[in-house]
């Protein structure tokens, strides 16, 4: 050990001197050898150096990017200091009567009045009723009830000849012989579906209203029989999505709890302006996607960038070309593509801020876009040159980062995606991100998250069944409890089923 510290010592020139020329050459050889090692062993030990940078680089990289997804706030929209203030409106009218708030609310007059009339604080007369009266207003509530009803079905009978006894028929119900009423089954599926209340939730809650030991088994078979019952309904809403050219399509995971062998299902969804279509499905593979949209009237599926559409769009393809059906175009979603820009912006906030601003116009310009097609399309045309100062410094950019970084992937995702990113601009048809169909599922990922999943296939249609009348009538501004009830009443009465848009316009 002591002669390897001593090796790099300088070596006295007296020595030197003392050394004959063969032995001079043959410690500079040896010298020269020795450097060698050194240099290669400094070089290795730099390259060691800088790929454990990077990679504690990257590590830091995805901690920041999952600490977001955990503590950061949810909303995407981008604040900056030259935000254009919003133009002075009218100034609305504060409206404080609950009878003008809510104006179809039904409404109860209560009069006050004074058991015995009071006497003149001057004279001592009693005073008169004058006719006048002092007006305010204020909400209430009448607490849910539950009520027992007994049907007594009345029996006929002859009395001439007493050979015949007719009873009155029952009304027709969604589940004859049931406990509960075809109301309560209506509640206790929209409380779940709509409202997102667990049952067993539910069954408390009627125990607190006094109804104590409600069983929650039962109450689920209810909506097992309502799903059933508004099947037909459901397969309009199907029928209704497939005739739309441009519809947009997403998934999310679904927990099968028991009752099969695949604990991992996934819930997906298809919508158009004004359906929504669901199918729980225990694999993530795009054959459910092409199954659905290869008889379709699609022309362009708007997604996020999963191979699974891809997949989906090239199958569908196949079957249509045999039989001379319109192709499927993949569009992507640019709110996936800022979104990961906006991820990168915490460890590359000077390469990813051009990006993000970029889109703030982009999205700026998306807002104004409304009206007659042209309008649409002269707005977008507009945004042309930000995708094009977008491509040309990804371009410029890319070959300097590491594609495992977070700008790394933000710059390769809009590069290979760059074609269906910008394909809605030269279509008014066609959304800027797929946002409507994430805002869809967003009901269902609640609901998951709140009952867990589902305990049985039957319980996965059900929700997939409920969710599509609960999420379609949103998309039509319609109550889901009034259009569930009126359609099951017009099933009783032997009328054709209607979806939600075909309520909007019939009216209840």
């Amino acid at each position: 050990m002591r002669d390897q510290q001593n090796l790099f010592d300088p070596v006295p020139a007296n020595r030197l001197s003392s050394l004959s020329h063969e032995d001079l050459l043959e410690f500079a050889i040896l010298q020269q050898k020795v450097n060698e090692q050194m240099f290669r062993e400094v070089k290795r030990l730099r390259a060691l150096k800088e790929e454990l940078e990077q990679k504690t680089f990257l590590v830091e990289d995805h901690y920041i990017v999952l600490k977001n997804k955990f503590f950061g706030k949810s909303s995407e929209k981008e604040k900056g200091k030259n935000d254009s203030p919003r133009p002075p409106g009218p100034k609305r009218r504060k409206v404080q009567l609950p009878s003008e708030r809510y104006p179809d609310a039904p409404r109860i007059e209560r009069h006050v009045e004074f058991q015995a009339a009071p006497d003149c604080r001057l004279c001592g007369t009693q005073l008169q009723d004058s006719g006048m009266t002092e007006d305010a207003e204020y909400l209430t509530v009448i607490p849910k009830q539950y009520i027992v009803v007994q049907q007594k079905r009345h029996k006929y009978r002859c009395e001439k000849c007493h050979a015949s006894l007719v009873t009155a028929p029952s009304p027709p119900r969604v589940k004859e012989g049931s406990a509960y009423s075809d109301e309560m089954m209506v509640d206790v599926s929209m409380t779940k579906y709509c409202d997102l209340v667990p049952i067993d939730r539910y069954s408390k809650m009627a125990a607190r209203s006094g109804l104590p030991g409600l069983p929650p088994q039962s109450l689920i078979e209810c909506s097992h029989y309502v799903a059933d019952f508004i099947e037909p309904a459901h397969e309009l809403i199907k029928q209704e999505t497939l005739s739309e050219k441009v519809l947009q399509a997403d998934e999310t995971p679904h927990r099968m709890l028991e009752g099969d062998d695949t604990s991992n299902w996934y819930l997906w969804g298809f919508s158009s302006q004004t359906s929504s279509y669901f199918e729980a499905h225990d694999t993530r593979s795009g054959d459910v996607a092409s199954q659905f949209l290869a008889h379709s009237a699609c022309e362009f599926l708007v997604s996020d960038v999963y191979s699974g559409y891809g997949k989906t769009v090239r199958d569908a393809n196949e079957i249509r070309k045999i039989e001379n059906s319109p192709s499927i175009k993949n569009i992507y979603c640019n709110a996936h593509a800022r979104r990961k820009f906006k991820e990168a912006k915490d460890n590359f906030s000077n390469e990813a801020r051009f990006f993000i601003d970029c889109y703030k116009e982009i999205y700026r310009l998306e807002g104004e876009a409304t009206g007659p097609p042209e309008q649409i399309l002269e707005l977008r045309s507009q945004m042309v040159p930000f995708f094009e100062k977008m491509k040309e410094k990804s371009i410029e950019l890319l070959p300097m980062y590491s594609t495992k970084s977070s700008i790394g992937k933000a710059l390769g995702y809009l590069l290979r995606n760059f074609n269906e990113l910008t394909e809605f601009i030269t279509n008014p048809l066609l959304p800027i991100d797929n946002n409507r169909q994430e805002r869809l599922l967003r009901n269902p990922v609640i609901g998951r998250k709140t009952w867990y999943g589902t305990h049985s296939k039957r319980g996965a249609e059900t929700m997939a069944i409920l969710f599509s009348v609960v999420e379609t009538c949103k998309l039509n501004n319609v109550n889901p409890r009034d259009y569930l009830s009126c359609l099951i009443q017009d099933l009783h009465q032997g009328k054709s089923p209607y979806t939600p848009a075909t309520f909007k316009n019939i009216g209840p």
